[in-house]
């Protein structure tokens, strides 16, 4: 619910936030102001997965609480389901990147807390055990020796911890590099833990009983997966694997034609399995040679794969990402999905990535790996499944177009027959798309991006929506990651916000590109001190922007000039809308408001209560001729009045 505003004077001219005039309130602003329909988005998805004595356990990925699944293998139906509950640290679980077993019990690490649960597997009791830090943390893995004790690497600490669980004790190992913030993947054995790194991009060995680290190999990329492999150990590092001898001798490296690698399973005589996305394509090695082989075209195309695992009978089981389960004969190449809603996977209402209205239409919330749409005639409800998560979208014509997470993939969806088609990647490391918009002048999409690194710069990309192709502009902003761009169709001019957070840069940079001579007209730093640009609008001639880090700072520049003209303080960031001739937002804390933004009456509060249930940014799509939006409450899909001439909404909760 809405907290009291603490409005914080700055700039120019005070932006104060303020009620919409309750003078004003005809018969329009009568109830209901505000009306639900139900999860804007459900999923199956799943992150951590193990397979034990003929089952498999899975974790869900978004719904709160989570689910662990236990999934008969023989029938490839789920035969239990048991919640995680909220543990005592602040926040709520959401998922569990990480799983293991041991002694008999299944053990998950969950997001955004990072703390570890068990489930007993005879008994079906959950456990809370223990809590890794604070609200934001992750527990990216999980591993068991053979002694069956536990190893974590988590975030944001960057550190490997011990649980052991006869007696519960718990020790944090120490700092494994300097600066390293993320320990993405560990294995163990009876001497050490093998850890890799996300920043650092190491593969280091840690000793179980003193603690000393030791650095195995350096990767290409962040390193995501470790296994072992008899006296070897094996490293994913973005599109190589690594093969090294435990005492760090012998280092061999091969790398995958394209893509990169997401799992790896050893198996008895010595060969490896290998999976890599986007494709889905599966390989195989074995120490010694010089290529990976590929096994089998995708069965589940586009997706993550969250565990391989060989059975006695040889065949090949993989965990997708997006909820799927398939099996490979390697003998045949014959291979079998199941989804796993349809093998009785409870879906839970996940936080919605993007959204798009078709007016008269369709409502379409992006999820993990699925588009879900309310049709506007009908009220009906139905997925349209596609290779990831849809950042962001925009509409032209009967196509509505998306860019994908984490491939920097643009896909077509037909509004008409659901038809999804890949205009192709980005590439160029632009797999965070931000924001896109469509040139009407020019018939092209326009896409702002940023690396997965922070030390690789953003980029605009021009595509062509018929042939695919596509013009990246990288470093446009240089050194910067790119999140929002504004498009001036008249001039021919976008005007691009970037990012600094992760750099040493102090402040965030607006530029203008002239989209005929692809050339930077310039470049300014508007609000010295401000490292992250979340959203930027041109509205009545004037650049609007909502920042990120800054506790809901916004303000109105005069393109021109380069000069501000109104800064002041939101409740938090999110994105703006320009209809019918104004400009609103909606953003994140205290619980979750909507306003309408103008440079010279400042901020007008027009809804609160909306929740901060967003995966990305909260957004606001308007119907036109109306005062209605669209938008998210809570995790349920609504539609709210926010007519500026009315009073404040109040989103009811639950």
């Amino acid at each position: 619910m809405l907290r009291s505003l603490l409005v914080v004077v700055a700039g120019l001219l005070p932006a104060l936030v303020s009620p919409a005039p309750a003078s004003a309130a005809p018969s329009r602003c009568g109830d209901p102001a505000v009306t639900t329909y139900g999860p804007a988005s459900v999923t199956g998805a799943i992150v951590g997965a193990v397979v034990h004595e003929g089952r498999a356990y899975v974790v869900s990925r978004g719904p709160k609480p989570p689910v662990l699944a236990e999934i008969d293998l023989a029938t490839r139906k789920v035969v239990r389901s048991v919640t995680l509950p909220d543990g005592p640290a602040d926040g709520e679980p959401e998922g569990g990147w990480a799983a293991a077993v041991s002694g008999g019990k299944v053990y998950v690490g969950t997001y955004p807390v990072p703390d570890l649960y068990s489930f007993d597997i005879a008994t079906g009791e959950v456990a809370h055990l223990h809590s890794f830090g604070k609200v934001g943390g992750f527990v990216w893995s999980l591993a068991a020796a053979p002694d069956g004790t536990l190893y974590a690497g988590t975030s944001s600490d960057g550190r490997v911890w011990e649980y052991v669980p006869g007696t519960g004790a718990v020790r944090r190992y120490g700092v494994l590099a300097q600066g390293e913030h993320y320990v993405r993947a560990v294995a163990a054995d009876d001497r050490y833990v093998y850890a890799g790194l996300l920043e650092k991009q190491l593969l280091v060995r840690v000793d179980r009983v003193s603690g000393a680290v030791q650095q195995l190999a350096a990767g290409s990329a962040a390193i995501g997966v470790v296994a072992l492999n008899g006296d070897r150990v094996l490293a994913a590092a973005g599109g190589e694997l690594i093969d090294v001898r435990k005492d760090g001798t012998d280092l061999r490296r091969v790398t995958v034609e394209s893509g990169l690698l997401d799992a790896l399973t050893p198996t008895a005589d010595g060969s490896v399995y290998a999976a890599s996305r986007p494709d889905g394509t599966v390989y195989r090695y074995r120490t010694g040679d010089t290529a990976l082989t590929k096994v089998i075209d995708p069965p589940s195309y586009g997706d993550e794969t969250r565990l391989l695992h060989v059975t006695g009978e040889n065949t090949l089981l993989s965990f997708a990402g997006s909820g799927g389960l398939w099996s490979l004969d390697p003998g045949t190449g014959a291979t079998e999905f199941t989804d796993l809603i349809d093998a009785g996977m409870p879906a839970g209402a996940e936080r919605t990535q993007s959204m798009l209205v078709v007016p008269n239409r369709a409502v379409y919330a992006g999820g993990h790996f699925a588009l879900d749409v309310r049709d506007l005639r009908t009220g009906e409800h139905r997925r349209i499944r596609v290779p990831g998560e849809p950042k962001t979208m925009v509409r032209a014509g009967n196509k509505v177009y998306a860019a994908m997470y984490p491939t920097g993939e643009i896909v077509s969806v037909d509004i008409r027959t659901d038809e999804v088609r890949s205009l192709g990647y980005l590439g160029h490391d632009q797999k965070r798309p931000w924001d896109i918009e469509y040139d009407p002048r020019t018939g092209k999409l326009l896409v702002a991006t940023a690396s997965l690194s922070a030390s690789i710069p953003g980029a605009l990309s021009v595509v062509d929506p018929e042939t695919g192709e596509t013009d990246v502009y990288k470093g446009v902003i240089p050194g910067q990651s790119l999140m929002s761009l504004s498009l001036d169709a008249g001039r021919g001019v976008v005007y691009l916000a970037g990012d600094v957070f992760g750099t040493s840069a102090p402040s965030a940079s607006i530029a203008a590109f002239d989209l005929a001579r692809r050339t930077v007209l310039w470049q300014a730093e508007p609000m010295p001190g401000h490292r992250t640009f979340q959203d930027v609008k041109l509205h009545d001639g004037l650049l609007y922007a909502s920042f990120k880090r800054d506790s809901g700072a916004w303000m109105a520049m005069d393109p021109e000039t380069r000069q501000v003209v109104r800064q002041g303080k939101l409740s938090g960031y999110g994105e703006l809308t320009v209809h019918r001739g104004r400009l609103f937002a909606s953003v994140f804390r205290e619980g979750g408001n909507a306003y309408e933004l103008d440079a010279g009456r400042g901020a007008t509060l027009l809804a609160t209560g909306l929740g901060d249930e967003w995966h990305t940014n909260p957004q606001l799509h308007f119907e036109p001729g109306s005062w209605n939006a669209w938008a998210i409450a809570g995790r349920d899909l609504a539609r709210i009045r926010l007519d500026p001439s009315c009073p404040p909404v109040t989103v009811p909760a639950g």
